[in-house]
């Protein structure tokens, strides 16, 4: 794999310039090319796609309107009930309600239900689509019934990556759903874009997740492809099947990526026909002479099967190499999970070592990057008469829609995997994100999923529970469990693979997801439950800020599943308030104690009484202001709490992580850099500063008061640099924080407090 350092020119499709030499202009004019750098910068798929949906008439500043949104259980309500507030009276685009993730109602009695029968009421009420539970993860069901040619679509969940079909999809937060539902922009700067060249056909043995894992592992520590566009090009795409292509295409989340897309051929043309809309295919391939920020290269037949240690996808291996250095590396990731949680439990993977070999507990291969039907067809062909065995290690087999499931009863598949002592589950997310089949104590899971962070297995840290993840091809967990639960690639597997045809039918579907051809019914009343519960009221910013710092993360990366835990609190996702009382409690359980005790001073600030009597360690830090803001007082100042972390944000793109810390009175984050646009977003649509610090010694630590004077002033005068102070030992200590570039509507939705408040009426 090449990742070149300079911008490349494609040339007819298969000819990569570099852009690095005196001699670039006459490569291209040997080629028979006359075009400038910008204009060949025009020629590639994503250009075409974002110039097509643009409103602003500027393509260096982007505003666009989507063509179709979706969102699952975990994020529907909030959204919803966001786009409520504000006003809204029908959905004015297709938004499809899938019901993935808290679909087993295992855990709050009748809340998951409450939300789902939300959702229906929903969008019979407003014009939307619903999809009940175990019919298809969020993901599938676009595949199947939503992506078009040359479409945009934006969904609540970070996965949300289409452009294998040719489709730009985005994973955002919510509070950009409800802006597509009240009819704004997603405004953005015109996004980079990388190419992706690919040449060559895989080995056998060798599945998609390999591929992506091996993108990953050479790409996400070095910000790449960070907030860019990826496109999939060259002759190598047509040697990959459409599934195949797809279980590439829905791990570029990993890399950071802000979206992707991929050339189309008669292979997508195939797949909407198959699954009955052929008009919706487009033929979408780079210009002539197009031009990419930076290029990958990649020759597929060199890739071999790959493992993602825990605790992150993109500490990737080889197989064979991880088997041939086996100690060092457990050991490796045994210290890693030292500094992941904190000292607080410790991981054991060296035991897992039996005679020379990594022994395995568990597989899992499902959800939108693992149970499509190629996947899991060829693990079949490889467990065909075997046997899983009786002892530690289980396989489970979640197929990604209830369509996919019925072709693998019809055509054998589902019975060869039964046969063997895997166990076949209907579509769920859970897997993905800690919400089932989660490992025994210090157990080692493999799973052709999406993520390996801390604790989306299911343990519990804060309960002296760990167990850990990585991430492996379907084919390859089919050949471990060939081997009762020995580590094993797919290519050590004498196997043929039978690649059956795919045969989709859509009466499952037209029997059972409620669609209202975009029709709203003002007359149907909306079902709610006692959790589903309305945003508290939220402040507008003030003139001066004053913040506690209540949390302080120093880990490389902090992922949303550590700002706010994905799993069994998700039952919670419709109740602010109560989800806030999970707010970093993998990282810092004491954050919330910390920031609601120092939000008594902002209520009582809200109630116009003292907030120094609400909080008395404040009455010291308010003189010392005082002194020299003279016009300090309840009408000009808030107060509330912050966080700092190295580089928050990683991960599922669940506004939770940032509105939590709203409700619970945060005002800002503090960051040496933000990992993902969308968390930065969130921080943004909630009223929150996305501050900056440079690297080096903090002049503040937990505990400590951090004064901005005119805050409000600065935002409003688009200023880039903030003076801040630290307030301690009566004296204020100043330092610098940066706010990074912010559109008008950014800064209004910030002035105004939250992106409720911007909207409402």
């Amino acid at each position: 794999m090449k990742l070149y350092q300079n911008g490349v020119y494609l040339v007819n499709g298969t000819e990569l310039i570099e852009d690095n030499k005196a001699g670039t202009d006459k490569l291209l004019s040997g080629a028979g090319i006359s075009v400038t750098k910008e204009k060949a910068a025009e020629n590639t798929i994503a250009y075409g796609i974002l110039k097509e949906h643009n409103t602003s008439g500027n393509m260096q500043k982007l505003q666009i309107k989507f063509d179709k949104l979706t969102s699952h259980d975990i994020t529907f309500v909030g959204i919803i009930q966001t786009a409520r507030a504000s006003g809204l009276e029908k959905f004015p685009i297709p938004y499809v309600l899938t019901n993935c993730h808290n679909s087993l109602c295992a855990v709050g009695g009748t809340i998951n239900e409450d939300d789902h029968m939300y959702g229906l009421t929903c969008a019979k009420r407003y014009g939307g689509i619903y999809v009940p539970p175990h019919q298809a993860v969020i993901h599938q069901f676009a595949r199947e019934m939503l992506a078009g040619g040359g479409r945009m679509i934006l969904g609540s969940d970070s996965h949300t990556r289409y452009g294998a079909l040719g489709t730009m999809a985005m994973g955002e937060g919510g509070p950009e759903l409800v802006k597509q539902l009240l009819s704004q922009t997603y405004d953005i700067n015109m996004p980079e874009v990388v190419g992706v060249y690919l040449k060559g056909a895989p080995v056998k043995g060798v599945g998609p997740q390999d591929i992506a894992l091996a993108i990953i592992g050479e790409v996400f520590a070095n910000g790449y492809v960070k907030n860019k566009v990826m496109e999939f090009v060259g002759p190598g795409v047509s040697n990959l099947s459409v599934d195949y292509r797809i279980g590439v295409d829905v791990m570029t989340t990993e890399t950071t990526c802000l979206s992707s897309i991929w050339r189309t051929d008669d292979a997508v043309k195939e797949f909407y026909e198959i699954h009955g809309r052929k008009e919706d295919y487009k033929e979408l391939n780079p210009g002539q002479a197009a031009y990419y920020d930076g290029m990958i290269e990649i020759d597929l037949s060199e890739i071999r099967p790959m493992i993602a240690m825990p605790f992150h996808p993109s500490n990737t291996y080889t197989i064979d190499e991880l088997n041939a250095n086996l100690m060092d590396i457990l050991d490796d990731c045994e210290k890693r999970a030292q500094v992941s949680f904190d000292g607080a439990v410790e991981l054991d993977l060296k035991s897992k070592v039996r005679n020379g070999r990594l022994y395995v507990d568990q597989g899992i291969i499902a959800g939108c990057a693992g149970g499509g039907f190629e996947n899991i067809c060829d693990a079949a062909d490889i467990l065909e008469g075997a046997s899983i065995g009786p002892d530690e290690f289980t396989l489970s087999v979640y197929p990604a829609s209830m369509p996919v499931y019925m072709e693998l009863v019809r055509n054998g598949a589902a019975a060869v995997l039964m046969q063997t002592g895997a166990v076949l589950k209907t579509a769920f997310c859970g897997p993905c994100f800690g919400a089932g089949d989660t490992p025994a104590n210090n157990a080692f899971s493999i799973r052709h999923s999406t993520r390996n962070f801390p604790n989306r297995e299911g343990s519990k840290v804060q309960n002296g529970q760990v167990a850990s993840v990585a991430l492996m091809d379907a084919r390859s967990i089919a050949a471990t469990a060939a081997n009762k639960g020995y580590l094993t690639a797919a290519t050590d597997i004498d196997v043929d693979f039978s690649r059956p045809k795919y045969f989709f039918d859509s009466k499952i579907y037209a029997n059972r997801v409620f669609d209202s051809k975009g029709k709203a019914d003002p007359s149907v009343e909306i079902q709610f439950g006692p959790n589903i519960k309305d945003w508290p009221k939220m402040s507008a910013l003030p003139k001066h800020m004053l913040l506690k710092v209540a949390a302080e993360i120093h880990d490389p990366v902090t992922t949303t599943d550590e700002l706010i835990p994905s799993g069994e609190t998700s039952s919670y996702r419709s109740n602010p308030l109560g989800l806030a009382e999970f707010t970093l409690s993998r990282k810092d359980p004491a954050y919330v104690g910390r920031a609601k005790e120092i939000q008594k001073a902002q209520k009582a600030i809200e109630e116009d009484t003292c907030p120094c009597e609400a909080v008395s360690e404040l009455k010291p830090v308010m003189d010392v202001l005082k002194e020299r803001y003279k016009d300090i007082g309840r009408d000009t100042i808030g107060i509330g709490s912050t966080i700092f972390a190295v580089k928050p944000g990683d991960g599922s793109a669940r506004e939770q992580a940032a509105s939590c810390q709203k409700v619970l009175g945060g005002w800002a984050n503090i960051a040496h850099e933000y990992a993902t646009k969308r968390y930065r977003s969130n921080l943004i649509n909630w009223g929150m500063l996305p501050l900056l610090i440079e690297k080096g010694e903090l002049p503040f630590t937990i505990g400590d008061y951090i004064f901005l004077p005119d805050i409000k002033k600065a935002v409003e005068d688009q200023l880039s640099e903030i003076q801040a102070y630290v307030v301690k030992d009566q004296s204020l200590k100043e330092f610098k924080l940066t706010l990074g570039e912010l559109t008008d509507d950014e800064r209004a939705i910030i002035l105004k407090g939250c992106l409720i408040n911007y909207n409402r009426r």
